[in-house]
C-alpha cells in the first residue's frame, strides 16, 4: 500500500484478515465450549484439566484449519516482504 500498489496490498491484507478471523473465531468457539463444560460441572476449574482440553481441541479437524490459516498469514507476510523488496529494487533502477 505504501508503494502505491493498492490491488496487491488489498489482496494481501484481505487474505491475512480472513485467515486471522478464522483463527480468532476458532479460538473463541473453543474457549466458549470449555467455559460451558466448566459451568456444567463436567470438568474441574484446574489449569491442568483446562490445558488438556485446549490441546485436545487443537488436535482435531479444527487444528488443521488453524494450521492452514497460520500458514496463510505467514505466506502473506513473506510475499509482502519479497514483493516490496522487488518493487523497491525496480523503482531504484528506474530512478538511476
Amino acid at each position: 500500500m505504501i508503494l502505491k500498489q493498492y490491488l496487491r496490498g488489498s489482496i494481501l491484507m484481505l487474505s491475512a484478515l480472513i485467515a486471522l478471523s478464522v483463527i480468532v473465531t476458532t479460538a473463541i468457539r473453543q474457549a466458549l465450549a470449555i467455559v460451558d463444560r466448566i459451568n456444567n460441572g463436567e470438568i474441574p476449574v484446574d489449569t491442568g484439566s483446562i490445558a488438556e482440553l485446549v490441546s485436545n481441541f487443537s488436535s482435531g479437524s479444527e487444528g488443521s484449519i488453524l494450521n492452514i490459516a497460520t500458514f496463510v498469514i505467514g505466506a502473506c507476510w513473506l510475499i509482502g516482504i519479497i514483493d516490496s523488496y522487488r518493487l523497491g529494487i525496480t523503482r531504484e533502477k528506474q530512478s538511476i
